[in-house]
């Protein structure tokens, strides 16, 4: 897990908004998660964050569960997810078309 790889998985909209949908709710399936982009796109932003060490991928039959790292981001990185996550709930970013 490396600090660029973090913070680019975090830099896109669609994929902060998941990442704060999962800090929410906890684990979830990649349909539980409202954003408005189609399903191969989806699929590409959580392989961007799942790459990066940011979401694990739980597979259980034709489901994807995903998690955020939050612990393993702790360890690595104390305080950034915290300060990224508080950052975008209190912008205008989390107001995304739908």
């Amino acid at each position: 897990m490396h600090l660029s790889s973090v913070l680019y998985a975090l830099s896109d909209p669609i994929r902060l908004s998941i990442v704060s949908e999962l800090h929410k709710l906890g684990e979830c399936t990649c349909g539980g998660i409202e954003v408005s982009v189609v399903k191969s796109t989806m699929s590409h932003h959580v392989r961007t964050m799942r790459e990066a060490g940011v979401v694990n991928v739980r597979v259980q039959g034709t489901q994807r569960f995903l998690s955020l790292r939050k612990n393993d981001l702790d360890e690595k990185f104390p305080g950034l997810l915290h300060s990224i996550l508080n950052a975008y709930d209190s912008s205008s970013d989390t107001q995304l078309p739908k």
